[in-house]
């Protein structure tokens, strides 16, 4: 008997079930209830998490391929689905050998659609020539609902004020680590977003990211003071639970590849 088998059996023996019960189960159905759910302790019933295909991680010279479910926002190819973000027209950046690129002067970009909490992959590299320093090379950002920023920087051997920071949550918390490449190489963000939520005028749920950046974590489950502002104070005004992704013309000439989302939709708890 195998051990796997001979488990089975035993935890067939303490519930009382049968193994071919069990085995049709998938779990128990005499267990107690998971506080805040309608689910037992291992309900083999409870609704069983979706198959998703795993994406492949991107090198220097090769932007990686996205998970099977997520919706591409640029796949090196063209601006379909970004728009200008302060007036109407298509986004006016430059895309060529698999990047887009700032265009100095002519405004942040977004997406056409809006999306709700989200898991939000982009990568980035800033320019080889190097002008400036502090906040004045290789800014832009990375915008949630189009109003919070993840700072995006050129910090290599370049500090600034600490909150500003390579992915820094502007004006609010500075990330854990400086975890930025040469410029020239390609940086990664992954960013876990959900939204805030409103009771009217209320705040009830401030939103709340992690941010990982090159494979270290500069912010876990962070509580933000509400949209990003320069030189003042953060604070929540009410507004929709979704919104574009916008990136930032800084009037430097950083560029940004392989960018996706999955949606993190309401689960049945």
């Amino acid at each position: 008997m195998s051990r796997d088998h001979a488990c089975a059996s035993f935890f067939a023996f303490q519930s009382g079930f049968t193994s071919a019960e069990m085995a049709s189960n998938l779990g128990y159905d005499d267990t107690p209830i998971i506080p805040g759910t309608k689910w037992h302790v291992h309900d083999g019933n409870r609704p069983q998490p979706k198959v998703v295909t795993p994406g492949s991680n991107s090198t220097q010279d090769q932007p990686g391929v996205p998970p099977s479910d997520a919706i591409v926002l640029f796949d090196g190819t063209s601006l379909d689905g970004w728009v200008k973000a302060w007036e109407e027209g298509p986004a006016a950046w430059k895309v060529e050998n698999g990047y887009m690129e700032v265009v100095p002067g002519t405004g942040n970009i977004k997406t056409a659609a809006s999306y709700g909490d989200i898991q939000l992959h982009v990568e980035m590299t800033a320019p080889t020539v190097i002008k400036g320093e502090g906040q004045g090379r290789g800014n832009s950002g990375i915008f949630l609902f189009g109003k919070y920023e993840v700072q995006v920087l050129d910090n290599y051997e370049n500090p600034t004020y600490p909150d500003g920071t390579v992915g820094a949550l502007y004006g609010q918390y500075p990330p854990l680590a400086n975890a930025i490449r040469k410029p020239g190489e390609w940086n990664t963000y992954d960013i876990i977003w959900q939204g805030p939520r409103f009771d009217g005028y209320k705040v009830v749920v401030p939103a709340r990211v992690t941010v990982i950046f090159n494979g270290v974590v500069l912010h876990h489950a962070v509580e933000l003071q509400g949209p990003t502002e320069h030189r003042i104070l953060a604070g929540y005004t009410p507004h929709a639970p979704y919104g574009p992704i916008e990136l930032q013309d800084h009037g430097d000439l950083v560029r940004f590849r392989n960018i996706w989302l999955r949606e993190l939709k309401g689960y049945d708890y």
